[in-house]
């Protein structure tokens, strides 16, 4: 009986151990993550006030309050507006599945910078806008082209939508 729970213990202490190294890895936040998508695919969640889905990176609880965390690979000097804008979607997601407010998420780039965003109603007006313009491109089938980048052009998910074609 003593060998069981010792075996119980030290195997508490593994779990314990490896999960210190996966939020270090990760950089994961203080609290407790209530989700997570970074080894193994989670529930897609969806918006029923926005009809939009999606996955952050993980959510973690602090104290009362439900926290998306988005990580990105790259080196940037300060958050990117995609970045923002798909941070913000999943504050909307979480206060639609978890019936929360959420008064901010966090880019973690990886670079070790992290930035909090304030999901203020400013980023909420600009993520509604921004969906408007989304369906509306799909509806009419027609785009603006917003760079100069072929890079961009070669790798964007509107790209069967534009007429313009950087070479």
């Amino acid at each position: 009986m003593i060998t069981i729970g010792l075996t119980l213990i030290l195997i508490a202490k593994i779990i314990k151990k490896n999960v210190e190294k996966t939020k270090k890895k990760y950089k994961i936040q203080q609290g407790k993550i209530t989700y997570s998508d970074l080894n193994k695919p989670a529930k897609c969640l969806f918006s029923n006030k926005l009809k939009i889905s999606g996955k952050p990176d993980y959510i973690i609880k602090r104290k009362d309050k439900y926290i998306p965390v988005e990580f990105k690979t790259g080196d940037y000097k300060k958050p990117q507006k995609n970045h923002i804008l798909q941070l913000a979607t999943y504050c909307q997601l979480v206060e639609d599945n978890y019936k929360s407010f959420v008064p901010y998420g966090i880019l973690v780039y990886n670079n070790k910078k992290q930035y909090k965003i304030s999901y203020n109603p400013q980023l909420r007006f600009e993520l509604e806008n921004t969906i408007k313009q989304m369906r509306s491109i799909l509806k009419t089938n027609k785009i603006d082209m917003n760079h100069n980048s072929f890079y961009r052009c070669k790798n964007c998910s509107m790209e069967k939508y534009c007429n313009i074609k950087i070479k």
